[in-house]
């Protein structure tokens, strides 16, 4: 079996189109499937457009969850109910093309893989979205130590294998491409081009990609902490070189008047400690959250 995971958060423009494209896509492979739609707190009419297309497509599952837990918790919610022996992950946009489903399922059945990871070649997007989404991967890329997760997202194909090694990692702050790379198994990347969504607006919100980004950077690197060494390591030198510069004035009578010098030396400590602080505030906000550990979604119904 096929199982296809797709998060939903209002996306009533979009929904008939596309589970009915999912299901035409999975209809080429000859395997049984099932289209797991994760309704993430809808407050549209998405659920019950979901319900009347199930009549007609009995293949989809509906997984409504309480309220909007984020598009990662979705996928995760889907891939924990997924039964197949291959599952993919899909947005719920229609910006990555569901028609390639059934050629990742080709390829994971005839090569000695374990993963099929949708690559953006070109992206159909907004500019200033283009140019944030360019700066995170190559600051992702250099600090996470992936080599090859520039321009990958949730789009894929796996094995269950994969999947499950994925659910095993119960961190809150999830980036799921990440900690697909971080499971290690062997990979092919499929070259495509990213659509612009076809109607409706973008759900993740400027805010939310900021967001997620720095869930990726900080559940995967160690640099922002090494970031704040360095700048300590900086403000030692400038203070140094502040102090022999102190010194040779006062000896050579070329003291500076008023207070300008010192202003700026305290300016700028103060600027390092405070950048120190946050990183360390970040981190224990994020150890505060792992030792809550509260569930990543809470399931209102299942409609099977």
């Amino acid at each position: 079996m096929i199982s296809v995971v797709t998060p939903l958060f209002n996306e009533e423009l979009l929904v008939e189109e596309l589970v009915q494209r999912i299901s035409e896509s999975l209809i080429k492979t000859g395997e049984p499937y099932e289209i797991i739609c994760v309704d993430d707190g809808s407050t549209d009419n998405t659920l019950p457009l979901l319900l009347k297309r199930k009549e007609k497509i009995p293949q989809i599952k509906i997984i409504s969850l309480s309220r909007n837990f984020g598009h990662q918790a979705a996928y995760t919610a889907g891939m924990v109910f997924a039964k197949g022996s291959y599952i993919a992950l899909l947005d719920g946009d229609l910006q990555d093309p569901p028609e390639l489903l059934s050629e990742f399922y080709n390829i994971l059945k005839k090569e000695p893989i374990d993963l099929v990871t949708g690559r953006r070649e070109k992206r159909e997007e907004p500019i200033r979205k283009r140019l944030m989404i360019r700066v995170f991967h190559s600051i992702y890329k250099k600090t996470s130590g992936f080599q090859h997760v520039e321009n990958e997202g949730n789009f894929c194909m796996m094995k269950k294998e994969v999947a499950q090694a994925v659910n095993s990692m119960k961190e809150k702050n999830r980036y799921i491409p990440g900690l697909r790379a971080f499971a290690g198994f062997k990979n092919f990347y499929f070259d495509y081009n990213r659509k612009e969504r076809p109607k409706g607006e973008n759900k993740m919100k400027f805010s939310q990609l900021v967001v997620l980004a720095l869930d990726a950077i900080f559940s995967f690197s160690k640099w922002p902490i090494k970031l704040c060494l360095y700048l300590g390591l900086t403000g030692l030198v400038v203070v140094f070189i502040a102090f022999i510069y102190t010194l040779a004035s006062k000896f050579l009578n070329l003291a500076p008047l008023g207070w300008s010098s010192t202003m700026i030396s305290l300016y700028f400590l103060g600027a390092i400690q405070l950048t120190f602080l946050g990183v360390i505030g970040e981190y224990v906000y994020r150890i505060y959250k792992e030792t809550q550990n509260r569930p990543h979604y809470f399931i209102k119904e299942i409609i099977d």
